[in-house]
């Protein structure tokens, strides 16, 4: 038999050993609690100081100048070179990459649809086997090979990847796309989809409200992180933060003739005047110093003093005395052994006050 007073007092002393255990578990976890907050705290306040230091660095490169105060060196059509692909007639020598690594900050893309060709894939042995997709193409991708496509094919997705690629190893800096859009604005969403990382640099200018407050300071981009600006020649994409080009910017006409000895600055546009003037808000100036024909040697003679002539005694009358926010070039590193080159000229913009 139990003995009942007994077993009445073992379950006595089992209850006051779980309610102890209880108390000291309860202590440790507020313990736990009261070393947890400070921790959170403190990395609240290491993000906090990080994004100090980050909009200090931006103060300190771009000082309070907006982006219609400052110049980019630009490449006309970027895509075109001897490096990302086999060209055989090309505008300049560096892949995007090196490119951006050299200072260009702003690029001029042909955006075109392919669709798979099996007949293209048959008589290239397999070497021009891709699928459907957005294209960098220069007139067309399957006219003639290295004159207006190039292989291996380079995807639009691709480039722009490299773009925001760049931007997130350089914190500090700022790119510009430029598109000849030849895509419907579905393709060109599937496309820009497909970047990583892409939505969270994109500069949209219906958010920041550009056209009622102007455009903001560099600095706040780059503190913000909106880093990276797209402009299309097709008015149907500003949904997708792609702006278009008449409605933000003026642009002179693109060509300095078949010799180079066109130094006119007159509008791209006949309705858009390069002197265009709009309540509180100033478009940016894209301004092209490029011949019909590309090459190496044309290049260096167009890319020195008569590219700074030419800002100074031309463009900058003509659009009111301003300096073109892109200066866009053949060959950008070419140049006429002046000692001026297109980045110098940029540079040299960037200290006029």
């Amino acid at each position: 038999m139990v003995d009942m007073p007994m077993l009445h007092t073992r379950l006595r002393r089992h209850s006051v050993v779980c309610l102890l255990l209880l108390a000291l578990l309860g202590t440790t976890t507020g313990a736990a609690g009261a070393t947890t907050a400070p921790a959170a705290q403190g990395t609240t306040a290491a993000a906090a100081s990080a994004g100090t230091r980050a909009s200090d660095a931006a103060r300190a490169r771009w000082g309070e100048r907006r982006l219609d105060e400052v110049s980019f060196l630009t490449t006309h059509n970027a895509f075109t070179n001897y490096e990302d692909s086999r060209w055989s007639s090309a505008n300049q020598a560096e892949s995007v990459r090196n490119q951006l690594g050299n200072g260009v900050r702003g690029l001029s893309l042909d955006a075109h649809w392919y669709e798979r060709s099996t007949w293209l894939c048959v008589i290239s042995f397999g070497s021009d086997c891709y699928p459907s997709d957005v294209y960098l193409c220069h007139g067309g991708c399957k006219t003639f090979a290295g004159v207006t496509y190039a292989l291996p094919r380079q995807s639009f997705h691709g480039t722009m990847q490299t773009v925001v690629d760049f931007l997130a190893a350089h914190p500090q800096e700022v790119v510009t796309v430029f598109l000849e859009d030849y895509v419907s604005a579905g393709q060109l969403e599937n496309s820009l989809g497909r970047v990583r990382g892409l939505p969270q640099m994109l500069f949209r200018a219906d958010e920041w409200d550009v056209r009622q407050k102007g455009w903001p300071k560099v600095a706040d981009l780059v503190t913000a992180g909106k880093r990276l600006l797209i402009f299309s020649d097709r008015s149907d994409r500003e949904h997708l933060g792609v702006m278009y080009d008449r409605s933000w910017t003026v642009s002179n006409f693109w060509s300095l003739g078949d010799l180079g000895d066109d130094l006119s600055c007159v509008s791209r546009w006949p309705d858009v005047p390069l002197d265009r003037e709009e309540p509180g808000f100033r478009r940016l100036f894209t301004m092209s110093h490029h011949r019909n024909v590309p090459t190496v040697l044309t290049a260096g003679l167009d890319n020195g003093t008569k590219l700074r002539n030419r800002i100074a005694d031309r463009c900058r009358p003509a659009t009111g005395g301003r300096d073109p926010n892109f200066v866009s070039v053949d060959f950008h590193r070419q140049s006429d052994g002046s000692g001026h080159s297109p980045a110098s000229v940029v540079a040299e913009l960037n200290t006029r006050p």
